[in-house]
């Protein structure tokens, strides 16, 4: 996991220019498209975008990318009703989407979406070759094997961890900090999970987890330092020994290879040993900076 991460890390410093800038502003956009669409033709008209791995291999390969903008509407009978809630939820997420941006570059950024995106295309025609047979027509109807959802919720728990404090208005109304909901979310994987592995639905399971596996493609090292940090912690609190300050830069050096990481674009002193970095007294958390992103990145709060 470390070296997936460092790799990442290297990629996104390496090609700057990978990826496409306002890539969720194009989601959005191709989201409402289809929307439109279904309420116009009853819900027809989504069933010609979706992934379904056996009509691509038929030749309808648009497939491939359309599945991205297929939205999770809501089954509410009221037209009005699904409108509102298809318009939250497409800001939200677009929101979401562009703050990730703006803090990660648009090269990680573009990474982490094509990342899930490959992930659940991976995942659809594996499951197509291996059970054929649930993915024959029945009754008139084809059985997905991906979306977007849980790519979205993973997206939503990237911005948690690195906003943890943020508040906002839940359906416009309720002022919550952002890791609450991330709280609600990471229960929603593990509901989907565990129920789908009780009631035997193994393929149902699969798109969750591949979720969760991107995400901690790209925090799982973070997170274990967070880990490893708040032990320390706890052991530097009932020792009675000085810390020396500079074998503790040694150690972590040591543990993790490098010992200042740019909160951007991810390049490391051990990548460019002559890079300069700053942390910004205005972002609240220590937040390592490279000498190009120092007065070009947005401010944590």
């Amino acid at each position: 996991m470390k070296a997936i991460s460092r790799w990442l890390d290297r990629f996104c410093y390496k090609h700057p220019n990978f990826g496409i800038p306002n890539l969720m502003q194009y989601v959005a956009i191709g989201s409402v498209l289809i929307f439109v669409g279904d309420i116009a033709t009853s819900g027809a008209f989504s069933w010609f975008t979706r992934l379904y791995p056996e009509l691509v291999l038929k030749g309808q390969v648009w497939r491939l990318l359309s599945f991205i903008f297929v939205p999770m509407t809501s089954s509410a009978s009221s037209i009005f009703l699904r409108c509102l809630l298809f318009a939250i939820s497409t800001f939200f997420y677009y929101q979401i989407g562009t703050a990730l941006e703006r803090q990660w570059g648009t090269a990680r950024f573009s990474l982490f979406y094509f990342l899930g995106v490959t992930l659940n295309l991976v995942v659809g025609f594996v499951t197509y070759a291996v059970f054929p047979l649930t993915h024959e027509m029945l009754g008139g109807y084809y059985f997905e094997t991906a979306n977007m959802y849980y790519v979205n919720l993973s997206m939503f728990l990237s911005f948690a961890t690195l906003y943890p404090d943020m508040r906002v208005l839940l359906y416009g109304i309720i002022p919550l900090k952002v890791k609450w909901l991330a709280y609600v979310d990471a229960a929603l994987f593990a509901y989907d999970i565990a129920f789908s592995l009780v009631t035997r639905n193994w393929l149902q399971a699969i798109l969750p987890i591949i979720a969760l596996l991107n995400y901690f493609l790209f925090f799982g090292d973070d997170l274990l330092g967070l880990f490893r940090r708040k032990g320390q912690q706890v052991r530097y609190r009932t020792s009675a020994q000085t810390i020396n300050f500079k074998k503790a830069q040694k150690e972590v050096q040591q543990r993790k290879g490098y010992l200042h990481k740019c909160a951007v674009c991810g390049i490391t002193d051990a990548d460019d040993p002559n890079m300069e970095f700053r942390y910004c007294s205005k972002c609240n958390g220590y937040y390592c900076y490279c000498s190009k992103h120092i007065n070009n990145h947005t401010h944590v709060q």
